[in-house]
């Protein structure tokens, strides 16, 4: 082996990574104990970041551009290193790629039910489930507070603790939120705002950003569910006679599909119903016209009583009978009672007239 060789196969001079997989956050370009050559080239494509790491240090972070590792360029190492202008030695230091570009259609859920308490139903359980984005924004406090020293960091890694984040922050903001449990669907996109602004706080701790966040279903335990359908069945029945007459009917098509069935029973049960059914619409059966209800009693008025600029009521007509018997009302008293277009004397009022008209007997031994 040549010398050039040699030094080929020792200083690495190119320094780039191109990533085929979907879910790969970060990975370290290996060098296997050879040494970086000064003024190496860098490439960091779009939608990376280079980090540098030197001796367990942080040093540069490199964005996407061409460089080449210099002491201009590599203001923190050179610090690190204690590095002079005369620096052209090789290094060593690791290097991590960090990709930044959105990884989407994550998955979140509720692995239990949520309880909450709805204005309507009382105490429900709710489940929920989604899905969101996330973006490594920071790429040096990304690298330092959860990726540590792993060569190969997926998406796998952190989604686990996120979605508890999700699912943790969910279930305080749907509590708090005071929106009913069936008005929740309308309100998923605020809901999903107003989730994502609350965990955006957390994750920027960790050098991460959630672009978005959505939330595809909210649902309530089966039991729950179809105690709704059968609320809205009855809702869509509306008039009880019509539903019956409609179940007969449905009766009567099933049973005549299956003439057999049953020893001639289902046709026996068919002629049963339809003529159940036929006595209805005629009114002549059991089934047929009830009594009507009596009509509803009728509102008595009451009556106001002006006296000295104030007013006095309201009093029914019972007691302003007493009053007129008693001379506390005299037929120059003004009246009113809703409906009147102002103020008239008692004896202007025909109902009230007539209590000034009707005296009592003589007493007796007169």
């Amino acid at each position: 082996m040549g010398i050039l060789d040699f030094l080929k196969g020792e200083f690495i001079d190119v320094i780039h990574w191109t990533d085929n997989t979907r879910d790969t956050l970060v990975w370290r370009f290996e060098r296997e104990g050879h040494e970086i050559k000064y003024g190496a080239k860098l490439t960091v494509r779009e939608g990376q970041a280079a980090v540098f790491v030197h001796e367990g240090q942080l040093a540069d972070v490199f964005t996407p551009g061409l460089y080449m590792l210099e002491t201009n360029n590599m203001p923190i190492l050179t610090t690190l290193q204690h590095w002079d202008h005369g620096f052209k030695s090789p290094f060593k230091s690791e290097i991590y790629y960090v990709n930044t570009t959105r990884f989407q259609d994550l998955k979140w859920g509720t692995k239990n039910p949520i309880m909450l308490r709805d204005p309507e139903f009382g105490p429900v359980r709710l489940r929920a489930f989604g899905t969101y984005t996330i973006r490594v924004k920071d790429p040096g406090k990304f690298l330092v507070e959860i990726v540590g020293t792993d060569g190969e960091f997926t998406t796998d890694e952190i989604s686990y603790q996120i979605r508890n984040i999700i699912v943790s922050r969910f279930s305080s903001a749907i509590a708090g939120s005071g929106i009913p449990v069936l008005d929740m669907a309308a309100n998923t996109q605020d809901l999903g705002k107003l989730l994502s602004a609350k965990i955006s706080p957390e994750l920027a701790e960790y050098g991460i950003e959630m672009p978005s966040l959505y939330i595809e279903n909210i649902s309530l335990p089966p039991s729950v569910e179809a105690a709704l359908d059968k609320r809205t069945s009855m809702g869509i029945a509306g008039d009880l006679g019509a539903y019956t007459q409609y179940s007969a009917a449905e009766a009567m098509t099933e049973a005549a599909k299956n003439p057999n069935g049953g020893g001639g029973m289902g046709a026996g049960l068919g002629m049963g119903m339809g003529m159940a059914m036929a006595n209805q619409m005629a009114g002549q059966g059991p089934w047929g016209a009830q009594a009507s209800p009596p009509p509803p009693p009728p509102v008595e008025k009451v009556w106001h009583i002006a006296e000295n600029g104030q007013t006095k009521g309201p009093y029914s007509r019972a007691e302003l009978g007493k009053m007129a018997a008693s001379g506390e009302m005299t037929r120059e008293t003004h009246v009113w009672t809703a409906g009147m277009d102002g103020w008239h004397t008692a004896d202007e009022i025909d109902e009230l007239a007539q209590l000034f008209t009707v005296l009592p007997p003589p007493p007796p031994g007169a």
